[in-house]
């Protein structure tokens, strides 16, 4: 579905046409979330959104706390208060922002921030921010100093996709002043937080002494940088319809042919990978990791099983295939009793479903590959290596010891869904159903 366009607005009034735009390229939302701060722009996103009845009904503002300030709890409680003033339904979300990933703190809260909005959104619904022009601007050049390609150079897109819904910025057009003064005017009442005049933190550096002298040299700094965001959201839209013919011909998104990768240009084959990793929901692998991807695991020997990681993604190679996943736990270990028809596994496994006939689950267990297990697949029959049941039906190097195993009194009687034991006329002693699971093959 296309997105819909960027809307310059030079007056608060115009945000609700620029929703209505909104609606009627994506169709009406079922239900509609506002990031809520609490501050003086997602203030004024607050007051025009529940200042329409059909807008207020399906509104819920949002306060996701980070827990970084000693004052974020009580901030958090006077957001729901100001929500209620607006005859608005508040959610409060805690997260932990993670400071030893080795991002900034901006970047970290960034991320825990948008994982948990996009977890609210189901589809049809819409997440609001109050992203206003100066942040624009402000992406646009941290984005630069960060060495960044056309995504990062078309900073912040009015609607992109979040989750199973969308995110979208209705005050792009406005600059701050503007909005301040609208604010006052409607005598709105805000939250000032002190984290915006430290200068530590590169947005803040960025607002406060860099901006103020390059608009003192070129004082249409905006409409400069706007047009130059406009034709890096041009050349980026292009290079994912690029991406996305070529994941079609591959066959992806979760596994690229790696003969076909070769053929490619370097360039060509990174925006593929790119591209598939958007698809799936998946981070994008910094430059450093990128270069890996290429020199070590999709040229690599073709005898070799190489594979790379990033937080929160990884790729591995099998057999000419390149996979491309969330991150894997490691291989569980132990048994686990079977006390009932469903079983939910460790290390995101997914869920087994035990059909047991008549002995019923009595003496079931689940354990894991160790090396060395065999199965009697059928009573007249030799025991079969695991090892070579597993290789033989292509099941992926690092899923088969993440095979759920089921063990009655210690014999393995069935390998998940894929083998299992028969009785003398034939029939399985367990009927299986693995479901939740990484791809095997």
């Amino acid at each position: 579905m296309a997105q819909p366009d960027r809307t310059l607005i030079s007056s608060p009034g115009a945000i609700v046409e620029c929703l209505q735009q909104h609606e009627a390229r994506l169709g009406a939302p079922e239900r509609v979330y506002l990031g809520f701060s609490g501050g003086l722009d997602s203030t004024l996103l607050l007051s025009v959104l529940a200042g329409h009845a059909d807008w207020r009904r399906r509104l819920t503002a949002v306060h996701v706390n980070h827990g970084l300030h000693r004052d974020s709890a009580e901030w958090a409680e006077r957001c729901r208060a100001v929500a209620g003033e607006f005859g608005v339904d508040f959610e409060r979300l805690d997260v932990e922002v993670d400071t030893a990933s080795g991002d900034s703190v901006e970047a970290a809260a960034r991320h825990v921030r948008y994982a948990a909005l996009g977890a609210l959104l189901d589809t049809g619904d819409w997440l609001f921010t109050a992203h206003h022009l100066d942040d624009q601007i402000e992406t646009l050049l941290l984005n630069l100093l960060r060495g960044s390609g056309p995504d990062g150079l078309a900073a912040m897109p009015a609607a992109r996709r979040l989750g199973a819904g969308w995110l979208l910025r209705p005050l792009l057009g406005l600059t701050r002043s503007t909005i301040e003064a609208s604010g006052r005017s409607l005598g709105l009442r805000w939250l000032e937080d002190p984290g915006n005049a430290e200068p530590r933190f590169d947005r803040n550096y960025l607002r406060r002494e860099v901006i103020p002298v390059l608009k003192a040299r070129w004082p249409d700094l905006e409409v400069r940088l706007l047009g130059s965001i406009d034709r890096a959201q041009e050349a980026s839209g292009l290079l994912r319809e690029l991406g996305a013919a070529d994941l079609a011909r591959l066959g992806g998104p979760g596994h690229l042919d790696v003969l076909e990768l070769r053929k490619l240009s370097a360039a060509r084959r990174r925006n593929l990978v790119r591209q598939a990793l958007r698809e799936l929901g998946l981070p994008l692998p910094p430059r450093s990791v990128m270069r890996s991807i290429e020199a070590d695991v999709i040229d690599a020997a073709d005898d070799r099983s190489p594979h790379a990681a990033w937080p929160g993604a990884e790729v591995r190679r099998y057999r000419g295939r390149l996979f491309l996943m969330p991150p894997l736990a490691e291989p569980p270990s132990g048994t686990l009793p079977v006390q009932g028809a469903r079983v939910t596994l460790p290390a995101g496994l997914g869920t087994l479903a035990i059909a047991a006939g008549e002995r019923g689950v009595e003496g079931l267990s689940v354990g894991w590959r160790h090396g060395g297990e065999s199965i009697r697949l059928h009573p007249a029959g030799p025991s079969r290596k695991l090892k070579k049941l597993l290789q033989d039906a292509g099941i992926v190097p690092w899923m088969r010891n993440r095979m759920p195993l089921l063990y009655r009194h210690g014999e393995l009687v069935a390998v998940a869904d894929r083998f299992a034991a028969q009785t003398a006329d034939g029939k399985p002693v367990l009927r299986v159903e693995w479901s939740g699971h990484p791809p095997l093959s």
